[in-house]
């Protein structure tokens, strides 16, 4: 079990959360999540001022059951400037499937199983007074240490470091 639970709160549609996304979480996860070091755990939390944040993460959550949140994820942050003009999502995201695969995801993101994941997010966001995606929760030793905002990856390995050591 890993010392540090990290908790990343998300919306596809927002440009803090790409950042995020493509500077820091990916060297976090490649250097201490891979290592059993910390739990990364993502989390939906879609700003009801994005209008396709939640088609997204939906998405995202029932690609996860395929097994494909990383490619899901990474393409959706990829190409946010254009899925979230357009809500084209389903057009971005099919080709990353098998025709079967694709079948499937479709019909996962209207189950009501993936609903209530996605909204099983939003609760915890709740839970821990979430302010702003991206937000990053960390638990270590029983508490909890919230850093909003787009926090780059030295200032968070640190942090982790920080934890582990203590």
């Amino acid at each position: 079990m890993a010392a540090v639970k990290m908790e990343v709160f998300s919306d596809f549609q927002c440009p803090a959360c790409k950042n995020l996304h493509d500077q820091t979480l990916h060297l976090v996860r490649s250097q201490y999540a891979d290592k059993g070091k910390v739990l990364m755990i993502h989390r939906d939390f879609p700003l009801p001022i994005h209008s396709f944040a939640r088609p997204a993460a939906l998405y995202s959550v029932a690609a996860s059951r395929l097994g494909k949140w990383d490619v899901v994820a990474d393409a959706l942050f990829k190409n946010q400037d254009s899925w979230s003009k357009t809500g084209s999502i389903e057009a971005l995201i099919s080709p990353l499937f098998t025709p079967a695969e694709a079948k499937k995801l479709k019909a996962l993101t209207a189950s009501p199983e993936i609903l209530a994941e996605l909204e099983a997010d939003i609760r915890r966001g709740t839970e821990v007074r979430l302010k702003q995606t991206p937000t990053m929760v960390f638990t270590h030793k029983g508490k909890q240490h919230s850093a909003p905002g787009l926090v780059t990856f030295p200032i968070v390995s640190k942090f982790i470091d920080q934890l582990l050591a203590s």
